[in-house]
């Protein structure tokens, strides 16, 4: 029997300029962080960011990027630094993400340090209900630091989702049942409270 090739589509975003940067409720502006070029963002309210990566369309596939958050010099005392990378987003309300809180990482409280990286689909799922409602399922411990880059990979396959963390070989978060955010775009995410910086995006499509 005949199977058709796997098509496989590859896109590179090196965000050292704007270009296909398409910013939502957040500042956006190239930036040196650490010696290394990228794109600083920050959300522009009390809500979350995204920054929308033109002419993406991914359902199955690889987002690798580096990243780094730390809470902003005006953020709150709940700020922990979120940053991260949303997918199958339908629009600035509607999409799942992974991200990390860089200041829970090596934090002295053990049950802070095991949500150092999460699992969200907005807007049904937020943390807070996943947290109520299946707690320790989606959000896991990984070491941090607040403000250093550090490298992500995210994997979508059907209804999984899996985040690898500083390229480690085994995933950080493993989510067997994604919650569906109906639509296919990706972006970068900041959370509220936020300094976040980008570099280096790749999108791997898998037809």
């Amino acid at each position: 029997m005949y199977m058709l090739p796997l098509l496989i589509l590859t896109q590179s975003f090196p965000l050292e300029t704007m270009e296909k940067l398409k910013p939502e409720g957040a500042e956006v502006k190239p930036a040196m962080h650490r010696g290394l070029k990228g794109i600083y963002a920050t959300p522009k309210g009390a809500e979350n960011g995204m920054v929308m990566l033109e002419g993406v369309s991914l359902e199955n596939g690889t987002i690798e990027l580096e990243i780094s958050g730390s809470p902003g010099a005006q953020a709150g005392g709940g700020a922990r630094g979120f940053v991260g990378v949303a997918f199958h987003v339908a629009d600035a309300k509607r999409y799942e993400a992974f991200y990390l809180r860089p200041t829970n990482g090596r934090a002295d409280d053990q049950v802070r340090r095991n949500h150092s990286a999460q699992y969200i689909s907005h807007p049904d799922w937020p943390w807070q209900r996943l947290r109520k409602e299946f707690p320790e399922t989606f959000e896991s411990y990984v070491d941090l630091e607040p403000g250093v880059w550090t490298k992500v990979r995210v994997e979508l396959n059907g209804g999984k989702a899996r985040l690898y963390v500083h390229g480690a070989a085994q995933p950080t978060l493993v989510v067997n049942d994604v919650k569906a955010g109906g639509g296919t775009g990706v972006a970068l995410w900041i959370g509220p409270g936020t300094d976040a910086h980008f570099r280096n995006v790749t999108v791997v499509d898998r037809k």
